[in-house]
């Protein structure tokens, strides 16, 4: 397998505060990867990094075999699907469900003057088809509930075909059937075999889809524990990257955390 994603020693400093400190971290095509951690962790910024958004202090970042800071990442980024809040916020209020999906065929968030070829409209459709919101091509984006945005936003992130998708906290702001449903549309698609290497971040272990590889633990802007799923998610490591004793319980593929008593 070769590698998507490689930082080395990669540190973020902003305003004199490190948000992230000498991060090493591989991600090799076909993983599927979560990042955990509290908040104030890093996990967004790490996020960015790994979209081409921003740019490190220090230490060097490998993006499909291309080197940040030697690349145009306007080349760079249709490469790599994004689904988070920042990015949502750009959409125009008004923007029609189908537009915020096509739309990311040029790496806009508006649909203005640009012409879109019938396959482009097409592939948008059969993805929202995918993640059930087909119903709604011609709703405003702005018009939907939160988890029916979340969907749209990963069809979106899915639209360039990309080799590389990261998701910033799809589940935040979803009640408990929102949640359970993005969870298994979550693991369809980390269980498909021609879906891309996969990053999801969030700072709720119920929120992990079964059929992830992977997790990378973070605590103020630094590494507690990265690897395979299993070898991650213990309850040591947990309690350390939240800072409260847990007890971590596992059933079908899914886990769960609690103060422990």
């Amino acid at each position: 397998m070769s590698d998507v994603l490689e930082l080395a020693g990669v540190s973020v400093v902003r305003g004199g505060k490190t948000l992230l400190n000498g991060i090493n971290w591989q991600v090799r095509d076909g993983e599927r990867w979560v990042i955990l951690g509290p908040n104030g962790a890093g996990k967004t910024t790490l996020l960015q990094i790994a979209g081409a958004r921003m740019h490190p202090t220090r230490g060097v970042v490998g993006i499909l075999d291309e080197v940040l800071g030697a690349v145009d990442v306007f080349e760079l980024r249709p490469r790599i699907g994004l689904a988070s809040a920042a990015l949502a916020n750009q959409i125009p209020e008004h923007e029609k469900v189908l537009n915020v999906v096509v739309t990311a065929s040029y790496g806009v968030t508006g649909r203005w003057r640009e012409q879109y070829e019938r396959a482009d409209e097409r592939r948008a459709f059969e993805l929202l088809h995918t993640w059930g919101m087909s119903t709604f091509m011609n709703r405003p984006f702005a018009s939907l509930s939160e988890g029916e945005r979340k969907r749209v936003q990963i069809a979106r992130a899915l639209m360039t075909d990309p080799e590389l998708l990261l998701l910033d906290e799809p589940a935040a702001g979803l009640d408990l059937h929102g949640r359970e449903d993005l969870v298994r549309r979550l693991t369809e698609l980390a269980r498909d075999e021609d879906a891309p290497a996969i990053v999801l971040v969030t700072h709720h272990l119920e929120e992990v889809p079964p059929g992830f590889t992977h997790a990378l633990l973070l605590r103020d802007g630094g590494v507690v524990a990265s690897g395979p799923l299993a070898e991650v998610l213990t309850e040591e490591n947990l309690s350390e990257t939240f800072g409260l004793p847990l007890t971590v319980t596992s059933t079908n593929g899914r886990y769960t955390a609690t103060a422990r008593q």
